[in-house]
């Protein structure tokens, strides 16, 4: 009894190791790194119509779901469907390139 109690401490302890808090997603790592909030927004509207937040560095891109308070997407019709609006690219000191 006492090996089986032994065995299952180890598992639980090995499957909360696996748990470990990575790296911090709200910054930027790239040559220009800065946290994301310092970014310029703008929105993308998906094929259904709904929004994303986007954002452009230069050299990263960020793409984040536009929900309401409840969780649910964010259709606002401020652009048709596969258009992106808004300064995006704005606030990086590398040109785009593409």
């Amino acid at each position: 009894m006492k090996t089986i109690k032994l065995a299952v401490l180890a598992a639980a302890a090995a499957s909360l190791a696996a748990c470990s808090v990575g790296p911090d997603k709200s910054r930027d790592r790239g040559i220009d790194a800065k946290n994301l909030s310092e970014l310029e927004w703008g929105i993308w509207v998906d094929p259904t119509g709904c929004d994303t937040w986007i954002a452009d560095d230069g050299v990263e891109g960020y793409m984040v779901r536009r929900l309401d308070r409840y969780g649910k997407p964010v259709c606002s019709g401020v652009a048709p469907p596969n258009v992106a609006t808004g300064p995006y690219k704005e606030g990086s000191s590398i040109p785009d390139l593409l």
